[in-house]
């Protein structure tokens, strides 16, 4: 798992990222970042009330056709920086009051994100360790950060793979971002938080609805309760935003209808889930919200 024979994600590229080639990623071996800033968006244990201390890596494995950050994710926005600067970046969201810090689309920068945090550590940084990608994961590569993080934060997008393979071109998705799943579960063991309802350790699986994809949706929510239980978080997300370039995909070019979520809400509700996080709004019922997090 070197970067000369990159197969740090899933579809196994064996590029060599270290003299300039660019696998599916899109990216080389240098770091490169899109954004760092305090985020207040993210669920609420995770964003509390001084924000994540998120960076945003530039290029991602997966490319959804829906993508919501594409100028970064697929167009590669960002600037180049080296270990060293990302390790400043971490202890300077500390020093700012970020809960944690939050590493978005990391997967295919493992590696030197690895080191970064290494180096962090040994100078202070004593906030939670955020994991937050597509779901599309190697356990190899998993294995890697063991003790590294503290929270991971995947999607778990699809269950049937005609969905995966027409909106993120990722072939046996579900039973992969199973596999990443069980192991970021084995490394942090169930949910912990602090006495003001912020999350220390777990695992919080995020599920987005795409327009017509309810039966999926069940079928993935389903999945993470009959295996997890209450021992995980789902956050099951309505904000899908059809953007100009699903236009070649008709059947996912409109919002999500509130009556639509709504309903997967109901569902979810009636199998018996407790600890999940739902958008606000008339689809939210406050009882299934976990008490720390009412206002």
């Amino acid at each position: 798992m070197i970067m000369s024979v990159c197969n740090l994600c899933p579809r196994k590229c064996n590029v060599d990222r270290k003299n300039g080639e660019k696998g599916y990623c899109g990216e080389g071996s240098r770091l490169k970042i899109g954004r760092a800033a305090l985020h207040f968006w993210e669920e609420p244990s995770i964003s509390g009330e001084r924000g994540s201390g998120t960076v945003f890596f530039s290029g991602c494995n997966l490319g959804c056709v829906y993508c919501q950050n594409r100028e970064i994710s697929a167009e590669h926005a960002g600037r180049f920086l080296t270990e060293e600067e990302l390790c400043a970046i971490f202890l300077d969201l500390q020093k700012q009051g970020a809960h944690n810090i939050n590493l978005v689309t990391p997967t295919h920068y493992a590696p030197q994100i690895a080191d970064a945090l290494h180096l962090a550590k040994r100078g202070g940084l004593a906030i939670p360790i955020v994991y937050n990608c597509g779901g599309y994961e190697s356990v190899e590569t998993l294995e890697t950060l063991q003790g590294l993080i503290d929270i991971y934060m995947p999607d778990m997008k699809y269950f049937d793979e005609k969905y995966a393979l027409r909106y993120s071109n990722a072939p046996n998705y579900f039973e992969i971002a199973k596999a990443a799943v069980f192991e970021m579960f084995r490394q942090v063991g169930k949910n912990e938080f602090d006495e003001n309802g912020m999350m220390k350790r777990g695992v919080i699986v995020r599920h987005m609805m795409l327009p017509g994809l309810l039966f999926d949706s069940k079928k993935i929510i389903d999945y993470l309760y009959k295996e997890y239980g209450d021992d995980i978080f789902i956050s099951i997300m309505s904000q899908y935003t059809p953007l100009p370039w699903v236009e070649k995909y008709p059947e996912i070019n409109k919002k999500i209808s509130e009556e639509y979520y709504s309903s997967l809400i109901d569902y979810a509700e009636s199998i018996g889930i407790k600890n999940a996080y739902i958008q606000d709004g008339e689809a939210a019922s406050e009882s299934f919200i976990p008490e720390f997090y009412k206002k």
